[in-house]
């Protein structure tokens, strides 16, 4: 039955050592096969002494049939759920450049930076998106989701205490924050004695044992709230300020590092990184220049060569991640990179206005579905928003909305007995925003007029709630106006991968441990919907 399998096997396309090689190899070692090797090597004792109970290897092909049917199994919807996660449009000319693309993900971690110049260079550009929409002096090259970069910036300025506050052990955190945020802190306070002490902010007593603050921004639902009374509070107590912040929001809003936030963490996804069912996402970490030898990662910058030219490097590492451990104040010594790029890049193909006009659609977007709901009688709890609506009514009516959102396959979000949470987000289309208040009218009682999109369109042309308007312009460097056709962006991306060693050229000359070799139909999944499509808090009927 043997001669009947496909003869294009999986192991005879990737690299490794063909069997006449493993004999030549043995015969250098004196022994006569591999198996006399292990013999002779491995304690008997700890080998195991049973066969591997697995299945026998299948085709390249049947993979992905088999793939396909497991993706067919998870139900992918409209989400609305937001908290942290959106619905994305990731440019073509990005995934099929960038994501799919083996000049790009198949490059090692840029040591050797003669070899990097064209990563680096979009690092240093993701870095540049970072600090301008947050309004902060530095940023570093991504580290690995929101909850991350939160429990870094706990633990930077927890190694930063010094004075009155050496032996202050409290980091207060907002309820408001984003739940898998706040897990991953409880997680990474414990073994470092600090204590996590949640609560509202509206009662929080900022006591001398407190030694950081997080918020959220918007809040976990949906209020853009006003820091800067807080965060001079917490200056009068030498207490560090962190917020987790909505990148995309920033556009419109004014920014963290304006009301002197220390350090403002977050995630990139909404820069065109599919959901992905929970990740992985690039996060970002920005803080004052005063803390650079403390910071997480590593920051990119820029050198000189022998010759004079301008250079890309890794700039800073803080060395005890690599040397000193026992003195580390973090254990991240890698990036985001991939992802890092492809936001990098959709900053860079949209450009500052291309972002204001996406993020302004959304806020126009919510600010209509928010007067329709108000109009057929539902309490609306967000006064100012961005994306966000946190509706409130009786337990009776929650159940009417979701059986009739699961009809239409739509997720919104159900946050105890009687509250409902709608983000809306980049894919939304007026087609969409029309379906929801289809629903929300049925369910109580109202007729929608035929013109409802154009009136509600009329009422919101002067936008909604003026609050916390952004008045400072950002990315203002030449490379966020001068990519915006097709053309022009993939000229741009092939002149940076072609700056770089990856697989495509040859082996790479250090060791490699992510997915620099991983096959080409490993990776095939990743980009379809039935994968990149979920959102993480989806429930379990439509996951498997």
């Amino acid at each position: 039955m043997k001669n009947l399998e496909h003869p294009d096997k999986f192991v005879n396309r990737h690299i490794g050592p063909r069997e006449n090689q493993l004999e030549e190899m043995a015969k250098c070692c004196k022994v006569g096969s591999v198996d006399d090797l292990i013999e002779q090597t491995i304690p008997g004792q700890i080998r195991l002494s049973d066969e591997l109970k697995i299945k026998p290897a299948v085709s390249e092909h049947t993979l992905i049939e088999n793939l396909k049917k497991i993706a067919s199994k998870n139900k992918v919807c409209k989400s609305y759920i937001g908290m942290g996660y959106h619905p994305v449009i990731m440019p073509s000319v990005i995934q099929r450049n960038i994501l799919e693309n083996p000049g790009w993900y198949t490059q090692y971690t840029p040591y050797q930076a003669e070899i990097a110049q064209g990563r680096l260079e979009a690092l240093l550009i993701f870095q540049t998106v970072v600090s301008d929409l947050t309004a902060m002096e530095i940023a570093n090259a991504s580290l690995l989701d929101e909850g991350t970069a939160a429990a870094e910036a706990m633990l930077m300025f927890y190694s930063l205490r010094r004075g009155d506050k050496k032996d202050a052990n409290v980091f207060f955190v907002s309820e408001e924050c984003f739940p898998q945020t706040i897990d991953v802190l409880k997680t990474r306070a414990h073994p470092k004695g600090i204590e996590l002490r949640i609560g509202n902010l509206e009662d929080v007593e900022l006591s001398d044992d407190i030694f950081g603050i997080l918020v959220q921004y918007p809040s976990g639902n949906g209020e853009i709230k006003d820091y800067s009374g807080l965060f001079k509070q917490a200056d009068q107590k030498k207490i560090f300020k962190v917020v987790a912040a909505d990148l995309l929001c920033l556009t419109l809003f004014k920014p963290p590092g304006e009301f002197d936030a220390d350090a403002v963490v977050g995630s990139t996804q909404r820069f065109g990184v599919p959901m992905g069912f929970g990740g992985p996402h690039a996060a970002y970490f920005a803080t004052k220049e005063a803390y650079k030898r403390s910071v997480p990662g590593r920051i990119i910058g820029i050198s000189v060569d022998v010759q004079g030219n301008s250079a890309y490097r890794m700039a800073l590492q803080t060395r005890e991640q690599h040397i000193r451990r026992e003195k580390a104040t973090s254990n991240i010594c890698t990036a985001q990179a991939l992802l890092a790029i492809i936001a990098a890049m959709y900053a860079v193909y949209h450009g500052p206005a291309g972002l204001k006009a996406i993020a302004e659609r959304i806020r126009r977007f919510a600010c209509m579905l928010d007067l329709a709901l108000k109009d057929f009688g539902f309490k609306q709890l967000n006064k100012n928003f961005f994306d966000t609506l946190f509706i409130e009514t009786d337990e009776e009516k929650i159940n009417e909305i979701r059986n009739e959102a699961l009809e239409r396959k739509i997720n919104f979000r159900y946050a105890g007995k009687n509250k409902i949470g709608i983000s809306i987000n980049e894919a939304t289309e007026v087609d969409d925003v029309s379906e929801l208040i289809g629903l929300f009218a049925k369910v109580s009682g109202n007729i929608v007029n035929e013109n409802i999109m154009q009136l509600l369109f009329e009422r919101t042309k002067d936008g909604c709630r003026d609050f916390l308007q952004r008045a400072s312009e950002y990315l203002t460097h030449e490379v966020f106006d001068s990519y915006h056709s097709e053309t022009e962006m993939l000229r741009f991306l092939k002149k940076l991968e072609n700056k770089d060693l990856s697989l495509a050229h040859s082996m790479t000359p250090l060791g490699s441990c992510t997915m620099k070799l991983n096959g080409t139909t490993e990776m095939l999944g990743i980009s379809w919907s039935e994968f990149a499509d979920i959102h993480p808090f989806a429930s379990e009927e439509q996951t498997v």
